[in-house]
């Protein structure tokens, strides 16, 4: 039994003396760590990413609780306002239209119909990304759902391509294909129907431009961009079935109307495919503004316990979300405990200085800048993941 309880005491004594082993110095052949720093490479790397605690640093930690969240929650409501507004004057303008377009035979006020129609399922779209994008972070989810915002308003677009753009080629094309039409009993209610729906979609922009103005002028909101695209392509259309169809009746020439229908289709693919690529870039991972990531930078590089910033990615998870990703070289001089708190600090106040770094991650690496092209999310074990 003494022999025993001796090599136990022996072991323990050499479990021991190993674990402090790298504090005081590492021993031939093993991984280089960065001068000074002291702790095993391994510990000293985790404390850098520290991906489980801190605020803002971990999957945890959803990017809809900041500071710019409870911000983006109010302008959320506003919003909202906005977009039923756009919804309940396309609704009563899309049946005027309709219903005109069908007893005058009118292309382009047909055309301007299946505009309003496709803007008002579009507005439906848009209170869905509002409600849903604003959902916390869950396990399967763990950056929350801030990218549903960009997914409905890449719908909204295939909407107005679809619905409205092809479709008001196919009349104008239809009616060029038909002749001149000289008929005109219903023409008269037509016109009235649209100078009724350009007062009410000029009221529904004025709406959405005072809510960007309200914002400070920025169109970062996808729904909030796509309102005013819409109500500002309601005008122009309007405007050019008007002029269209006026033609039409002084001249008797149905190319004018059928002409105006082709203006209006080629009007709306081009707005359909500028809100879609904004959604696309969105969706597939677009990094914050120049600006942004440039203060970011200087706000690490400018840390005296930083000797460079190897590596900085952003990447937009919402509105007001952001996920930022450095690769950092520490001074030397520094033990694993005194990195951990390094790192919390930093982290700290990078979330104080800019609220939308909704997650952050810092990844201690002794790598030159020279292999630094490879993302941190690739290196789970370094935590960047």
């Amino acid at each position: 039994m003494s022999g025993t309880s001796s090599n136990r005491e022996k072991a323990a004594r050499t479990e021991g003396h190993d674990a402090h082993r790298p504090a005081h110095g590492a021993p031939p052949g093993a991984p280089r760590t960065h001068a000074g720093h002291g702790g095993p490479p391994h510990r000293r790397q985790s404390a850098g990413g520290h991906t489980g605690t801190g605020p803002h640093a971990g999957p945890t930690t959803g990017p809809d609780r900041g500071p710019g969240a409870r911000k983006g929650a109010e302008g959320d409501r506003s919003t909202r306002i906005t977009v039923l507004v756009a919804l309940a004057a396309n609704l009563v303008i899309a049946v005027a239209k309709a219903a005109g377009g069908v007893l005058a035979g009118s292309p382009a006020l047909l055309s301007e119909a299946a505009h309003s129609v496709a803007d008002s399922l579009n507005e439906v779209f848009l209170l869905a990304a509002l409600s849903r994008s604003r959902r916390p972070a869950d396990t399967r989810h763990p950056f929350g759902y801030g990218k549903e915002r960009f997914f409905w308003s890449l719908l909204a677009a295939v909407g107005i391509f679809v619905m409205g753009g092809c479709f008001s080629f196919f009349q104008g094309v239809e009616a060029l294909r038909g002749g001149a039409e000289e008929e005109f009993g219903g023409y008269v209610a037509g016109l009235i129907v649209l100078g009724v729906a350009l007062v009410a979609e000029a009221g529904s922009l004025l709406r959405a431009v005072h809510q960007v103005r309200r914002q400070g002028g920025g169109l970062r909101d996808p729904a909030l961009r796509t309102v005013v695209a819409e109500d500002g392509t309601a005008v122009l259309g309007v405007s050019l079935a008007l002029v269209g169809m006026a033609l039409h009746m002084v001249t008797g020439q149905v190319a004018w109307e059928a002409s105006a229908s082709l203006a209006i289709g080629v009007l709306l693919v081009y707005v359909a495919y500028r809100l879609g690529r904004d959604a696309r870039d969105q969706l597939i991972g677009e990094a914050a503004d120049p600006e942004l990531s440039g203060r970011i930078g200087a706000l690490l590089r400018a840390q005296p316990e930083i000797d460079s910033v190897e590596a900085l990615f952003t990447m937009k998870l919402g509105l007001d979300s952001t996920l930022v990703a450095a690769r950092i070289d520490l001074a030397p001089g520094l033990d694993s405990e005194r990195v951990e708190e390094v790192a919390d600090r930093i982290k700290r106040s990078l979330a104080r200085t800019f609220p939308d770094a909704g997650q952050i991650f810092l990844d201690v690496t002794d790598r030159s800048a020279g292999g630094a092209a490879e993302s941190p999310a690739a290196t789970g074990e370094r935590g960047g993941a």
